[in-house]
């Protein structure tokens, strides 16, 4: 990890601090539970929109059409653009 300091002692890093935010995401063809990590002071909104191709989620599970459990991942990139809508499970603070 590689530490910086400007002369009034300031720390910068390169680690950027998130909150994981347990959602559901509909996409066209699938249901999907799990982790969003979205960066302190933002929105879900403000991951959704951001420019690259694909969403992390963690802890995720896909379900079939009957509701069932397809599989489930430790890590899954989601396409944005097959996204159709998103319901967090918990507050934009991680909180039920």
């Amino acid at each position: 990890m590689l530490t910086q300091y400007d002369e009034k002692g300031k720390i910068f890093t390169e680690v950027v601090s998130k909150i994981p935010i347990h959602v559901t995401i509909q996409t066209v063809k699938h249901k999907i539970q799990g982790m969003v990590h979205v960066r302190r002071e933002e929105r879900i909104k403000d991951e959704l929109n951001r420019s690259e191709g694909f969403i992390a989620l963690t802890d995720a599970t896909v379900f079939n059409d009957d509701g069932s459990a397809l599989c489930k991942a430790p890590f899954l990139a989601v396409k944005r653009e097959h996204i159709i809508w998103v319901f967090p499970e918990t507050d934009e603070k991680g909180e039920a």
